[in-house]
């Protein structure tokens, strides 16, 4: 069979970037995404990018996940993910980014919430912005790699549990069938059917809705982590994110009446119930946050990002309390995965915050999505260049285009199947 490219990935994120970029240059590879490239939640992520600070690390790195996600966690997975996080930073260090350092050189932690110890590198405050872009830029640069924006995907093209590619809308909005043999979901988290998240609108579980119409295995779908200090706003549309780094450096939590009322570096899950009680006890519609213990020179150089983004709006963190409220975050379900990221389909993989590994378990330890997204993504990789589970092909002459015309009802009916299924994991669990 004839195909339009060797791999077609979904998404323009740090997971589908890295994938692209390890993969073999022989291979033709398209990469679509649904808007501009770099509209995608792994651009947006603050904090930082967890790392294993050497072989005495190990058992308190494993076991602060662990306990984050409640014991839910596949341990392999996250052994994994551990293992495999040094040789990344390396490369991401090699390829450009830019982590901070001391003045010896030396990389300079920080620490987040349920970490027993500083072992995140981060970028300011745009740790997110800073690796995704290096990619980004890397894979312009690759000539068998082809990126096309503002392309959506519809369906897959699927056949006796074979994936051969995608149904698509093109970027003159025309249907159009996309085949290859080797398809990798990186299409991000299901934020956008949230009326409070920090996540991009259009970045709404297509590809839950997707996998699950063409009985592609899904796993924990309602694990949905909601980050507990975004900052408040009357106005519809995404929510501005205030890292928890802010409170891994010093920031405190203030109630109403500016009274410190619970520790500050719980888990985020454990974090969320203390406020949103403390709401409910105090009458109000957010808490307060305090950043001045933190000092005047550590807010400008770490996080400059957070304090021209209230200053637009306002408010003087140097000066003055952010009012914070929970949001919708993260999803830790998605799209069941092995440790080689592939799905239960031949020929399909997946990986990123579309995929579950199980690496998080319940509840996601501050920043091990990108570390996650890059570890399972280069391992996606690896096994596409090496592997023999995709072989084989599938058929699209039956493929009916005039069904995907209607796209409003067909995304309404996307929307609904992962809200359905939410509900439904939601009961199996109780």
């Amino acid at each position: 069979m004839n195909y339009d490219c060797d791999v077609v990935i979904v998404g323009s994120g740090a997971a589908g970037l890295y994938c692209a970029l390890n993969l073999p240059s022989r291979l033709r590879i398209q990469i679509i995404t649904k808007r501009a490239a770099d509209e995608s939640d792994s651009f947006l992520a603050q904090g930082g990018i967890c790392v294993l600070r050497g072989e005495e690390d190990y058992d308190d790195f494993f076991a602060d996940t662990m306990h984050a996600g409640h014991g839910e966690n596949n341990p392999r997975a996250v052994d994994q993910m551990i293992r495999f996080s040094n040789s990344v930073v390396r490369d991401l260090f090699a390829r450009g980014v830019r982590f901070e350092t001391e003045a010896s050189g030396a990389f300079r932690y920080t620490r987040e919430g349920a970490h027993s110890r500083p072992r995140i590198l981060y970028h300011k405050d745009i740790t997110g912005a800073e690796i995704t872009s290096v990619l980004l830029s890397e894979v312009r640069k690759l000539e068998n790699v082809t990126i096309r924006e503002n392309v959506t995907m519809l369906d897959l093209l699927s056949e006796e549990n074979q994936c051969g590619g995608l149904v698509i809308a093109d970027e003159h909005g025309e249907t159009k069938i996309l085949t290859a043999p080797i398809t990798v979901l990186c299409c991000g988290g299901l934020g956008g059917l949230y009326q409070n998240t920090t996540n991009f609108p259009h970045i709404s579980g297509d590809a839950l809705a997707i996998s699950l119409k063409n009985g592609v295995a899904l796993q924990n779908m309602d694990y949905i982590q909601v980050h507990p200090t975004t900052l408040y706003s009357e106005k519809p549309g995404r929510r501005f994110l205030i890292s928890e780094s802010v409170r891994g450096e010093g920031a405190y939590l203030y109630d109403k009446n500016f009274n410190r009322f619970t520790d500050e570096l719980l888990p985020r899950d454990k974090l969320t119930k203390v406020i949103w009680n403390q709401m409910e006890k105090d009458g109000t519609s957010h808490v307060w946050e305090d950043m001045r213990p933190i000092g005047k020179e550590m807010i400008l150089e770490h996080f400059p990002n957070i304090y021209e983004h209230c200053l637009s709006v306002g408010i003087n963190v140097l000066e003055e309390l952010i009012p914070v409220v929970p949001a919708q975050h993260y999803f830790m379900g998605g799209i069941q995965v092995n440790l080689a990221s592939q799905t239960s389909m031949r020929g399909l993989y997946a990986c990123g915050e579309t995929s579950c590994n199980g690496v998080h378990g319940l509840n996601r330890l501050a920043s091990n999505s990108l570390l996650e997204s890059l570890v399972f993504a280069q391992r996606a990789a690896e096994d596409i260049a090496f592997g023999s589970a995709h072989a084989g092909g599938c058929s699209n002459e039956q493929v009916d285009l005039s069904a995907y015309e209607d796209r409003d009802a067909l995304f309404a009916t996307y929307r609904q199947m992962v809200l359905d299924e939410i509900e439904r994991m939601k009961q199996s669990h109780e």
